[in-house]
């Protein structure tokens, strides 16, 4: 036994105590060689001083607290895959949702040693099948890691290691925090730098939050597919109050909405609204934690998505706050003539989701909406099984608010029809100089 563990520990390069960087190891409960503190962070830059790349792999150990027992001990969800030490280096070299940095998790990592015969199998590396294009925030990432776990669920072919590439993308409105969205201006903040990834070849899919899609999609593209929607509703978020009618005047609501505010200020017209409320949800957490303002709204389907819903203090009906036209969809584009990327992610739509989604778009096309208009738009089906779509309008100080709505079959053409109705009708009351007042 002795003899067989010592040839063992010459068979490691490095030897016994020490791992090719010459980092010491000490072993852990399961048997394996637990990597030294400084090394056990991710990410950490001295994972790319490590050596020996070609005959070493990283075995990462999650384990996420999902909830405690009658005793109070924890319980964990541990999820564990081996990846090479190359890809490492890279943040999009993540496991499955539940167990990636979004969630409050402890992740240990092990080092093992690979034959040479399957590093020679290995330096082979496997071209992704299909490449996600994808904003870099955590909710934006969250959406694409739930594009791929669909897709490998409905075709087996994506669900082999390395199959399926994420790719981060910095946007305009990721660059440009420092100002309102209304005063940067133009459409598709969020989207225009991913488009041109697609359209140039560099990712086969791009993943988007539907409200930040303009009504025009770029030439040689297509958007066949929405994901099944999440709640729609904003959610209200305070250390100090119950909901919006419990702000006492004066209070100070963060959001860059100017849809959110407009309906704010028309029903609490004593509140203060502060619109360069920029940043991810945990960063407007954050500012409210700290202080800057009382109280803030978020889309709840954003929050879900994030597992961060112990967050909401209260959630605002409809009637209460109408939603951004295609709020809580999720759209997945890619190249017009790319038929085989247009078979993989049409076998994820969700046609309830799409006809609502190209209702409400219609409705906001014929509108000509833009980040200066403060416009909401819902389309449901009633209780009859029939489309229920309310549309709203206002002037950005809120004084004035213009409603409609419309009820009609079920069906993509009377939908887009209900929503050109319905934008057409708002622009006829509203007058030439509505959105100036």
């Amino acid at each position: 036994m002795m003899a067989r563990l010592k040839r063992r520990e010459e068979q490691r390069p490095g030897g016994r105590d020490k791992g090719n960087d010459g980092a010491r190891w000490r072993r852990s409960r399961c048997g394996g060689r637990r990597a030294p503190a400084e090394l056990r962070r991710w990410p950490k830059s001295s994972y790319e001083a490590a050596r020996g790349d070609a005959e070493w792999r990283w075995r990462c150990r999650y384990e996420t607290v999902v909830g405690r027992g009658a005793t109070g001990a924890a319980t964990y969800c541990v999820g564990e895959e081996t990846i090479p030490l190359a890809v490492l280096r890279s943040p999009l070299a993540l496991p499955s949702l539940k167990e990636s940095p979004f969630s409050k998790c402890r992740s240990r990592l092990y080092r093992v040693c690979v034959t040479k015969a399957s590093v020679a199998v290995e330096q082979k590396t496997k071209v992704a099948l299909i490449r996600i294009g994808t904003r870099g925030s955590p909710l934006a990432l969250a959406q694409a890691y739930e594009t791929r776990n669909k897709l490998m669920a409905s075709h087996p072919e994506l669900a082999e290691e390395g199959a399926i590439q994420i790719i981060i993308i910095k946007t305009t409105g990721d660059k440009i925090l420092t100002q309102p969205l209304a005063d940067i201006g133009g459409k598709g903040l969020f989207t225009k730098e991913i488009d041109e990834a697609l359209l140039n070849s560099e990712i086969d899919i791009a993943v988007h939050s539907m409200k930040d899609v303009p009504t025009y999609l770029p030439d040689k593209t297509i958007l066949p597919c929405n994901l099944q929607r999440e709640d729609v509703r904003d959610a209200f978020i305070s250390l100090s109050a119950a909901s919006l009618a419990d702000l006492p005047a004066g209070s100070v609501i963060g959001t860059a909405s100017l849809r959110r505010k407009s309906q704010i200020l028309h029903r609490y017209p004593s509140l203060n609204v502060e619109e360069n409320f920029r940043g991810n949800v945990q960063t407007r957490l954050r500012k409210l934690n700290e202080g800057v303002v009382q109280a803030t709204l978020l889309a709840l389907a954003g929050l879900k998505r994030l597992n961060m819903t112990e967050n909401v203090t209260s959630t605002l009906s409809i009637e209460d706050m109408l939603p951004a036209v295609a709020q809580g969809a999720i759209g997945i584009a890619c190249r017009s003539n790319d038929d085989k990327m247009a078979e993989y992610i049409a076998s994820l739509n969700h046609e309830e989701t799409r006809l609502a989604v190209v209702c409400e778009r219609a409705f906001l096309e014929t509108l000509d909406g833009s980040c200066r208009t403060p416009i909401a738009g819902y389309a449901c089906k009633n209780e009859d099984g029939n489309c229920l779509f309310r549309g709203l309008v206002a002037s950005p100080d809120g004084t004035r608010v213009l409603e409609t709505s419309r009820v009609g079959p079920y069906a993509v053409e009377d939908m887009i029809k209900m929503g050109k109705d319905a934008g057409k009708e708002l622009l006829s009351r509203a007058g030439p100089n509505f959105f100036s007042s």
